[in-house]
């Protein structure tokens, strides 16, 4: 017989499945939440349980959000004409912080990686030729992350994309190789962005 009650044990066996979180600090977060007021785990709960129920993924750029269209792409000040292709929304939210970028996004939702089993079709890659075919699209922000994956991501596209017309930028190589947009400061996301260089293969 464990000497662990089953509801501690399910609690921590949840929290080591998400993503940076051993066993160890799936029990530190599991006692501390046994230790917290009722409200706290309460509101925790709550907040599961809305992340799920009230969001959807926009028809359009594939970011999450509370409508569909999202509310960036439902924003008519923002720049129709330009879309930056990000592999995950959180790369949306770290963009966004830097208050550098004022058009429109395309998430991917991942990069290719045949080892990981990750192809191009199992991407958005094809929602996004389609939307530079039917709109006024100019330029096209290859921001995938700096990795062998992003890069091979962002050859992809512009293979794809060659021949529409469209202008492809790169950002610009203040970004670390190997490193996560989420990671990068408002700063550095900004130079970066600002700094973005025609795409030539």
């Amino acid at each position: 017989m464990s000497a662990i009650p089953k509801a501690v044990a399910r609690l921590i066996d949840e929290f080591a499945k998400l993503p940076g979180v051993g066993p160890k600090t799936a029990s530190r977060l599991t006692f501390y939440l046994l230790r917290a007021p009722e409200e706290q785990v309460q509101a925790l709960a709550d907040a599961l349980y809305e992340l799920r129920r009230h969001l959807v993924t926009c028809s359009r750029c594939f970011n999450i959000g509370e409508t569909n269209p999202c509310g960036i792409c439902s924003d008519t000040s923002r720049d129709q004409a330009t879309v930056c292709v990000v592999e995950e929304p959180l790369d949306v939210i770290a963009i966004e912080r830097t208050g550098a970028y004022k058009g429109l996004y395309h998430v991917l939702h991942g990069a290719i990686s045949p080892v990981d089993g990750i192809l191009p079709q199992d991407l958005r890659i094809r929602e996004l030729v389609q939307r530079v075919k039917q709109e006024p699209i100019e330029e096209v922000i290859l921001a995938t992350n700096p990795t062998l994956e992003g890069e091979a991501t962002a050859e992809y596209i512009a293979r794809q994309l060659r021949s529409h017309g469209v202008r492809l930028t790169r950002l610009a190589r203040g970004l670390p190789m190997g490193g996560d947009l989420e990671y990068a400061d408002e700063v550095t996301l900004s130079r970066a962005l600002q700094g973005r260089s025609e795409w030539h293969q």
